[in-house]
């Protein structure tokens, strides 16, 4: 068991009563959790909160996270569409088609929109959104360029790197330099980044990884958060993070080495784990969330290995669109 130190105990006293309470929390590996009550006064001080925050999962490494009257995007791919990947055989030459009527019901409003990497299946339909709601976009250089490319206002464009601390009143962001994870043939999909703007982009292909990013979410007297978009980690880039609560993506080969310890330990061992990027994310978003056989094995493999790591972290495994409480 990790040992406990002075400013864990002090952390974990501090976010015990946000956090999301045992009947929300996965119990076994088949079962998707349900969404935790709402916090009552005595269960989350009044004091402590400046409003509601809710956190909903759109898939992948998609959430949206509303904080009072502010609405939070991170990877925002709605459109989930067809590229074989889960079917056989995968294609490129897969045209980038935005489901417009997918994404209106549930993108009424954004302030910003945090992008971990370009790839497809997180970035697709983020300038659609900028466009459609006026939000601030925050993501890598290669992001920002692709962003031009889209004919996104380049005043809502902010390109980041890693390091900066973006204070927004009520809650705050700090960004991450992160890595991609690697296939079994130890590569990444799609690997470059964009320097200049491209041509808008027509298939799949065209957006590249583009370096990958992630993201600590402060919200001011609620919980901080941790947002990961792809399974590898620079873990010295966590030093002094200590997130009450993790979103980490499932690592879909063992190519990355310690993947889960280097990450928790980094992370100081959060209070709750939340599993994401486990999903078919090539099919309609409905409940319970569909999961290949090979990666409901690989998702049993983790919650397992993570109680072993971190015995005191908890496991959360998300539905879609479920509001959680932490």
């Amino acid at each position: 068991m990790p040992s406990l130190d002075r400013r864990r105990f002090l952390r974990d006293a501090a976010a015990t009563t946000a956090l999301v309470s045992a009947g929300g929390l996965a119990a076994g590996v088949a079962t998707p959790a349900q969404a935790a009550p709402t916090p009552t006064a005595a269960a989350a001080p009044t004091a402590r909160r400046k409003g509601a925050v809710s956190f909903r999962w759109w898939g992948t490494a998609g959430w949206r996270v509303d904080i009072g009257e502010r609405t939070v995007l991170v990877d925002p791919f709605l459109s989930r569409i067809d590229t074989g990947l889960f079917t056989g055989p995968f294609k490129p030459e897969t045209p980038l088609t935005v489901r417009t009527d997918v994404i209106d019901p549930r993108v009424d409003k954004a302030m910003t929109v945090l992008v971990t990497h370009t790839h497809w299946d997180h970035f697709m339909d983020v300038p659609y959104i900028a466009k459609r709601t006026g939000a601030r976009v925050f993501g890598t250089l290669t992001a920002y360029h692709l962003g031009l490319a889209y004919e996104v206002p380049s005043t809502q464009l902010s390109a980041v790197k890693g390091g900066e601390v973006l204070d927004f009143g009520d809650h705050s962001v700090e960004v991450v330099g992160s890595l991609h994870s690697r296939n079994p043939s130890y590569s990444v999909a799609f690997p470059g980044v964009r320097v200049t703007p491209p041509p808008q982009p027509a298939t799949i292909a065209d957006l590249p990884e583009g370096d990958t990013l992630g993201y600590l979410l402060r919200v001011d007297g609620g919980p901080s958060v941790y947002f990961t978009g792809a399974s590898d980690v620079a873990e010295r880039n966590l030093t002094g993070l200590a997130p009450d609560v993790a979103m980490v993506a499932m690592q879909n080969a063992t190519t990355t080495g310690d993947y889960l310890p280097r990450l928790l330990a980094g992370l100081d061992y959060p209070k709750v784990v939340v599993p994401v990027h486990y999903d078919n994310f090539e099919t309609a978003l409905q409940n319970p969330p569909p999961v290949a056989p090979t990666d409901r094995t690989r998702l049993n493999e983790m919650i397992a290995a993570v109680r072993r790591i971190s015995p005191r972290s908890r496991v959360l495994v998300p539905e879609y669109e479920t509001a959680y409480h932490f």
